[in-house]
């Protein structure tokens, strides 16, 4: 995998398992970090950027949150919890990453969605998600959209 877009692709696999914990158990996520560090082979993975999103998540859950629960129809502790890590990085992506296309912020979500996910839960994902980037990035959607149209 010398492609750093695969080795994102795996950071995010990564960093979605490490919150799933946290998430459900609680603990400090700088030991969770450390115990993936530990036992997964980041040699095929960014592991800069597994770190990022595992700082940036729990640094601004309250303004991610807030972008997820604008855009459900139901109270976030009842999504299911592998959903919930993986919006919560699709928001992050969008809100704090803007070097990521938006585009591909999504797709990565319902890729991870697709994989551990529930058997339709991609499309939840991709419509949080898109709402939430036409909200987040305006200017980026708008942009797309033009270019979109003059093909």
């Amino acid at each position: 995998m010398k492609h750093p877009a695969h080795k994102r692709a795996r950071a995010r696999r990564y960093a979605m398992q490490a919150l799933y914990q946290w998430d459900l158990s609680g603990g400090p996520i700088g030991e969770i970090r450390a115990q993936f560090l530990e036992a997964e082979d980041f040699s095929r993975a960014d592991t800069g950027y597994f770190k990022k999103i595992l700082k940036s998540v729990p640094e601004n859950i309250e303004i991610i949150d807030k972008n997820i629960t604008d855009f459900i129809d139901r109270p976030l502790a009842q999504l299911d919890p592998v959903e919930r890590a993986i919006l919560r990085i699709g928001v992050c992506e969008l809100l704090l990453h803007t070097d990521i296309p938006y585009r591909v912020a999504i797709n990565e979500a319902i890729t991870l969605t697709k994989k551990f996910g529930a058997e339709q839960g991609h499309a939840f994902v991709n419509g949080v998600l898109d709402r939430a980037a036409h909200v987040i990035r305006p200017d980026e959607c708008a942009q797309t959209g033009r270019q979109a149209n003059s093909l």
